[in-house]
């Protein structure tokens, strides 16, 4: 065991160092080669915020906006029918196109750019399109909708239809421009310039899996997966050839945590969460956003020019159910609006209990709920993941929204 003999350092002097001091200095050594690498860490870090600090916010002159009802600001309301009261009763106190007692996500967007709420592109009455437009429907999919998807209660304006609108929205403007100037044109419409500096935002994919929750077994949904994420890149492709160039992409949240999931899928022995939640529709809602982001990122290397940010709606949401309580809400699976006792009516309409004529009505207080009809957010919780996910730390690469038209590396 030659290792454990002491080490002479220096026989001329007659000195030698026992293992004890070795091992003192190797120590040191090691110390000061951590202290340095952490030094060098916290510089990095310093010149990143500060790299960050001084660029300056995005210029986003429009904000045009591809969904589901969790953005839809009037689209499916203006298209069949309106949303009855109490939606909107929080901040609107009328309703307003959209499945909230209040704000949605994207209202929250266009407020932190300095906007004005985004108009319904199929909303004629009053819609103001200078600052963009929303395409978004409730009850939308990625995927084309056939027969069985129309069939089993979801939109008919797939995010195949709204790229169509948003290129006739496009095309018209640029016509108009061309042919003459009106005042409305340059009070209500947005300049043919402002589509290459505008915002694309994105919100949609949960309905897809809500259907194939309905229509088929939990492999064959995973199975389609890749078609529909295909047609979701495709929609991205087409809207850069058209001169888009910042993409603001939200993963889809944890569907098992739905009130309306739990209700209509009651979970069996080990398989719920701790908090409640179907685990096997969050192991598929993670699965999706995994392929999502996987795709994003390969966008990415194919466009060039663009900057895609991929936001992590998912951890946001199911952050604040876990912790509902310490956040100021009575619990993760609540709901406000659609109660009739101890049935689930949809919120504001009409039905048959037990014979009698009876209406989904609201909580006294929607602002302790996650959930405002069992399927949609709270204007709170809506407030409270928007502000959550909008600087950036949940976003890959971790851009503030403010900036989402910078790439990392800019300076």
């Amino acid at each position: 065991m030659d290792w454990l003999r002491p080490i002479c350092v220096n026989r001329r002097l007659g000195a030698s160092w026992p293992l004890r001091r070795t091992v003192e200095a190797l120590t040191v050594i090691v110390f000061l080669a951590v202290v340095s690498s952490i030094i060098s860490e916290v510089g990095r870090r310093m010149n990143l915020r500060k790299t960050l600090g001084h660029r300056s916010n995005c210029d986003f002159p429009a904000i045009f906006n591809f969904g589901d009802s969790n953005s839809d600001t009037g689209g499916k309301s203006a298209a069949f029918h309106r949303l009855p009261y109490p939606n909107g009763e929080t901040f609107f106190h009328r309703p307003s196109g959209r499945y909230c007692d209040g704000k949605v996500i994207i209202d929250f967007m266009a407020e932190k750019l300095g906007l004005p709420y985004l108009s319904a592109y199929l909303d004629s009455i009053g819609a103001n399109f200078q600052h963009g437009a929303n395409f978004a429907t409730g009850g939308s999919t990625i995927q084309s909708v056939d027969t069985q998807v129309f069939e089993a209660g979801f939109s008919p304006i797939s995010l195949e239809i709204q790229l169509l609108q948003f290129k006739q929205f496009k095309a018209r403007i640029d016509e108009l421009f061309n042919e003459a100037t009106y005042s409305y044109i340059q009070t209500s419409l947005p300049r043919p310039d402002d589509f290459s500096k505008a915002l694309y935002t994105f919100d949609i994919g949960q309905n897809d899996l809500h259907f194939g929750l309905k229509s088929m077994t939990e492999e064959q949904l995973k199975a389609s997966f890749p078609n529909i994420i295909g047609t979701f890149a495709q929609a991205i492709k087409e809207l850069y050839q058209l001169g888009a160039r910042a993409f603001w992409i939200h993963n889809t949240g944890p569907i098992g945590c739905l009130p309306y999931s739990v209700i209509k899928y009651p979970p069996k022995p080990g398989n719920m969460d701790q908090n409640g939640c179907v685990k096997s529709h969050n192991e598929i809602a993670n699965e999706f956003n995994r392929q999502l982001k996987q795709s994003v990122s390969q966008l990415k290397v194919q466009l060039r020019d663009a900057v895609l940010t991929y936001v992590d709606i998912y951890s946001a949401k199911y952050s604040l159910i876990s912790e509902a309580k310490k956040h100021g809400f009575a619990g993760p699976l609540g709901y406000c609006c659609g109660h009739y006792g101890d049935y689930y009516v949809q919120c504001g309409k009409k039905a048959i209990v037990n014979g009698s004529e009876v209406v989904g009505d609201p909580c006294s207080d929607p602002s302790v709920y996650i959930s405002w009809d069992a399927v949609h957010y709270s204007h709170a919780a809506n407030r409270w993941v928007a502000h959550r996910t909008l600087d950036g730390s949940l976003s890959d690469p971790q851009i503030p929204f403010t900036q989402a038209c910078h790439k990392p590396d800019d300076s």
